[in-house]
């Protein structure tokens, strides 16, 4: 058995046994869709080997085949191929000020983070609307009303009065008197 690929040999034993695809998906909660590509050969549908490496495995133990066996066909075969010839990489990158903030947030109760949160922007809002009543209340309505209004200075108890317009003859005034 061990000159046929490890994609014939998970399918023939899972044949030998009578065994559904839909069947082993749910006695093994592997996906139907990755039972069938290993059966084929296919390992583009995985990320990484540990996944070929550990579905292989449960699929072996599940039709009670010889594991060490079938994980060093495996291996043989995944030498193979290009993408998963060589392990990934274990050096670590360097980490950025993201991974920290998301490293940090990751360790927050949101639970009970979020009633802080609504309080601290309820508390901005209430924040914000008194200084703009503040400040509406503080604008003297008479300081900006344009030209031809008056306003007396209020340390001078005189009452004033605007010149007439050129042309505009009042009709009874005091210097006419």
């Amino acid at each position: 058995m061990a000159s046929s690929s490890v994609g014939e040999q998970l399918r023939k034993a899972r044949e030998t046994r009578r065994f559904t695809v839909s069947q082993v998906a749910d006695a093994t909660k592997i996906k139907s869709d990755h039972i069938a590509a290993l059966e084929e050969g296919d390992f583009h549908p995985f990320s990484a080997p540990v996944y070929i490496r550990g579905y292989t495995k449960t699929l072996a133990r599940h039709y009670k085949l010889d594991v060490p066996n079938v994980l060093a066909d495996l291996d043989a075969e995944l030498a193979q191929t290009k993408e998963f010839a060589e392990p990934p990489s274990l050096m670590r990158r360097e980490k950025g000020v993201l991974d920290w903030i998301t490293l940090q947030l990751s360790k927050l109760n949101l639970r009970l983070l979020l009633p802080l949160i609504a309080f601290a922007v309820l508390l901005s809002l209430l924040l914000w609307a008194y200084t703009a009543w503040r400040r509406h209340q503080s604008v003297d309505p008479l300081s900006n009303l344009g030209p031809g209004y008056y306003k007396s200075p209020p340390e001078k108890s005189v009452v004033e009065y605007l010149p007439f317009p050129p042309g505009a003859v009042p009709t009874n005034t005091p210097a006419q008197k």
